[in-house]
């Protein structure tokens, strides 16, 4: 029932840094794991990165060693630090906990 909101998005040129947020209206604490996700124009959505309450963090092949997920349980937010951006990581990226809804996502476009 717990609501995810994204934010942190922008545009960024090549090489560059953005944070991204995934903010609950909720505590997380009780969410077995949540994840970034990312859609790109004519490409299917992929997930990026999984974060559980425990256990492996687990990030796709293509953003490892630049990105970083994690979580701040009190104040029920889960992170997307993205480092050394590429034009092909631009997409819409969204957050979500195994729900079948999804938000509107936040914007990153990665361009000089």
């Amino acid at each position: 029932q717990v609501q995810l909101v994204e934010s942190g998005g922008g545009l960024v040129e090549p090489g560059g840094s953005l944070r991204l947020s995934c903010a609950a209206s909720g505590s997380i604490r009780g969410i077995y794991a949540i994840g970034w996700y990312r859609q790109a124009p004519e490409k299917q959505r992929e997930l990026v990165a999984r974060i559980p309450n425990t256990g492996v963090i687990s990030y796709a092949d293509s953003v490892k060693g630049r990105f970083t997920i994690s979580r701040d349980n009190a104040k029920n937010t889960v992170y997307l630090q993205m480092n050394n951006l590429k034009p092909e990581d631009t997409a819409v990226y969204y957050c979500n906990d195994g729900s079948i809804r999804w938000g509107q996502g936040t914007q990153v476009t990665v361009s000089s």
